[in-house]
């Protein structure tokens, strides 16, 4: 299927914020969406109580740990944590420009899935600059696995998602959620998806202080015999893989800009997701970098889109 794409880049209309928890830090946390110049990229600003700023780029080069979320950043006075769900709505959502401001070592997990961001973003408005908007098209397949794991970048035309996962718990199992990712499908088929959780993991995040802000409110929680807690139920009968996708949108986001081809994995997770996108990055016969041809506003179709001479376009590496 041939998916219409956005020739030039775009930023927020004008300014957003929000109030909530961090989901492993349990402390209150604000973040704010700023209005950005073209070429700026996502930019988050860690603020701090002395009055500092440390400025994070939301590029793969500063993707620090990846154990239970995606951490931007390699010390715990400076980094924010936690950063997938904010930035699959961003990247959903076809930004291109924006400064995230957060007073916190992590973003607020709000109900845990990405819808209250979608809300936000669109409630402020998405305008367009006058700046072409370069995509990184995938033109050969690069594969990493680890066990029984694998991730998967291919060729295609569009930008498609194909995730598959499978757990130890008849109430998961294994599941599936595959689709072209546009704002439509993305909020309809993914955005309200919520994290999740196992009742016995508990005792042992709160002893190694994670997990302190995980409420009902916030998550799925499955009981030890396999029910889920919540009184709502699910939102999705298979809402366990479509959060793990949309996890893979925002830990893909991380690329530094929209790609055009085809992510697939298996029993993946943010560590996963992490190692396919630097393997991808890392290889330069592997991708081209492309811009809409000519001058036209709105969509083009992604075969429509051609090669650049840009060697210094590389803002993953920053």
């Amino acid at each position: 299927m041939a998916i219409g794409l956005l020739s030039f880049q775009t930023t927020i209309a004008q300014p957003a914020t929000l109030k909530g928890i961090g989901v492993h830090s349990g402390q209150p946390v604000t973040m704010s969406f700023l209005p950005a110049d073209a070429d700026t990229g996502i930019v988050f600003h860690r603020q701090h109580a002395n009055g500092s700023v440390t400025e994070l780029r939301a590029v793969a080069s500063q993707v620090g740990n990846t154990d239970l979320s995606t951490v931007l950043g390699f010390s715990p006075a400076n980094w924010v944590a936690t950063v997938e769900h904010v930035m699959a709505a961003i990247y959903s959502l076809g930004l291109d420009n924006l400064i995230v401001e957060v007073d916190g070592p992590e973003t607020p997990v709000m109900d845990g899935s990405s819808a209250v961001y979608i809300d936000a973003i669109e409630q402020a408005g998405i305008v367009s600059l006058d700046v072409k908007r370069r995509y990184i098209r995938v033109v050969k397949p690069v594969r990493v696995e680890n066990g029984a794991s694998w991730a998967e970048f291919r060729p295609y035309e569009g930008t498609r998602f194909e995730v598959e996962i499978d757990f130890d718990c008849p109430l998961i199992g294994r599941q599936s959620w595959q689709g072209d990712l546009t704002p439509e499908n993305f909020k309809r088929e993914l955005s309200r998806a919520r994290t999740f959780g196992f009742m016995r993991d508990v005792e042992r995040l709160w002893a190694a202080g994670l997990a302190l802000g995980s409420s009902l409110e916030n998550s799925v929680v499955i009981s030890d015999d396999d029910k889920v807690v919540n009184v709502e139920g699910l939102r999705y009968a298979d809402e366990f893989a479509r959060h793990k996708t949309l996890d893979a949108v925002g830990d893909l986001a991380l690329a530094g800009a929209q790609f055009i081809g085809s992510y697939r994995s298996y029993r993946g997770g943010h560590k996963m997701n992490s190692m396919a996108l630097k393997a991808l990055l890392s290889d330069p016969s592997a991708y081209e970098v492309v811009e809409a041809p000519g001058a036209r506003r709105g969509q083009a179709r992604a075969r429509e889109f051609v090669a650049v001479n840009a060697p210094g376009f590389a803002p993953w590496t920053a």
